[in-house]
């Protein structure tokens, strides 16, 4: 499928390639349970998962390689070949920074490494001549800094340091205090002129509310920072509403259970019906834009294992909502935006016209590193090349 494509949703830690995870593992002196790519996918990186735990088990092999600005400059630079060479025009990465920090290698050095890894992959491929004569659309890209909902000091020294400053503070302030971290740092660096254009609110949505980072995406909203948040992937609309209502989020990560009402679990919600109705409703006129990840869902959502027709994606265009297509993480969910859009055809019965629409919304929706006249006519550069491929194709 050569039509230009976005990545809105994927995660610089869930996306090496099999071959940089081993190589990386070596050098760093980092056990896996295989030396091998079949290894590793028999054992680890699998089709299915039992459940999110399981699904999350390889973060941790991933996440231990990319502790220095070699591997995360290297990993960010074939991320955003792999997703080149899929078509794929625009990307937002996504990653924790607070995972990746050690003494001496501190939240800014994390992000500085991935964002010339970035530069680095942007440049080689804006300098093919088709790019550069202006026939097809140039690669462009930014990041997304992502706070957590929850984290112990067993994650990263990162993480350690704040229960250690605050050794008498409420679990849910210690959270608050790194993710207000995240949004300051995302606010200076992206003044400083990198590729920083939002940040997000990932991580266990049950118990750890959204209301509790409001701080953070009230630094990220003056600073007019883009602001997605996880939300309505393993809780239900409520969390939806969280995101949206204290944190202003103007994209939802997921959104899976938005029409499910026998997951609100508020007994002051009387009408679960009219709730799930105005919430749709409302991010529906809104344009709220939801990052769907549907192998990725069916992965850790059990009710969709057997049939991908279950997923909500289907209600969402029923109703006109706001889509596109995401991969989440591209090793975990061994998963490209080409094999989303493919299933999605095929599970949807969607038709050319219709993934069309959804590719060039993922455009409009994102949140360039530009001005907003420069992602006008990137995005008009696109929608003229998209087309130009469809009458092309509907001429043979």
């Amino acid at each position: 499928m050569r039509l230009p494509k976005t990545d809105l949703h994927v995660h610089l830690d869930g996306s090496l390639r099999l071959s940089t995870l081993i190589d990386l593992a070596k050098s760093r002196k980092v056990a896996l349970p295989s030396q091998t790519e079949d290894g590793l996918l028999d054992q680890v990186f699998r089709e299915r998962y039992r459940d999110l735990p399981e699904y999350l088990e390889g973060f941790r092999y991933t996440v231990a390689v990319l502790q220095d600005a070699e591997a995360l400059e290297r990993a960010t630079f074939e991320m955003c070949e792999d997703a080149q060479a899929e078509g794929v025009r625009y990307i937002e990465i996504r990653f924790a920074p607070q995972l990746h920090v050690r003494p001496s290698f501190e939240l800014a050095d994390v992000v500085r490494a991935v964002d010339r890894g970035i530069r680095r992959a942007a440049d080689a491929f804006n300098r093919r001549p088709q790019v550069a004569s202006g026939s097809e659309p140039p690669f462009a890209a930014g990041m997304i800094l992502c706070a957590l909902r929850f984290f112990s000091p067993e994650f990263s020294s990162g993480y350690r340091r704040f229960f250690e400053a605050m050794p008498m503070a409420p679990a849910a302030e210690v959270y608050a205090a790194a993710s207000l971290e995240v949004a300051r740092a995302a606010a200076r660096l992206k003044a400083e002129g990198l590729l920083v254009v939002g940040i997000d609110l990932a991580g266990q949505e049950r118990g750890y509310p959204a209301e509790d980072h409001r701080a953070a995406y009230q630094v990220a909203h003056e600073a007019f920072l883009g602001k997605t948040v996880h939300a309505g992937e393993d809780y239900g609309p409520e969390s939806i509403f969280q995101a949206i209502g204290d944190l202003h989020a103007d994209r939802l990560g997921h959104g899976t259970w938005l029409f499910d009402e026998t997951k609100i679990h508020d007994p002051k919600i009387a009408d679960r019906r009219r709730y799930v109705e105005d919430l749709a409703e409302f991010v529906a006129d809104k344009r709220i834009t939801i990052e769907v990840c549907l192998t990725s869902n069916q992965q850790t959502v059990p009710e969709l294992a057997g049939d991908l027709r279950k997923h909500p994606f289907g209600e969402m265009r029923r109703r006109r909502l706001s889509t596109t297509f995401c991969t989440d993480n591209r090793l975990v969910s061994r998963t490209t935006v080409s094999r989303e859009i493919s299933r999605a055809v095929e599970a949807f019965d969607l038709k050319p016209r219709e993934v069309r629409d959804i590719l060039i919304y993922g455009f409009k929706r994102c949140f360039y590193p530009g001005t907003y006249l420069e992602k006008r006519a990137y995005v008009r550069r696109v929608i003229d090349f998209a087309d130009g491929l469809m009458a092309t194709e509907s001429a043979r």
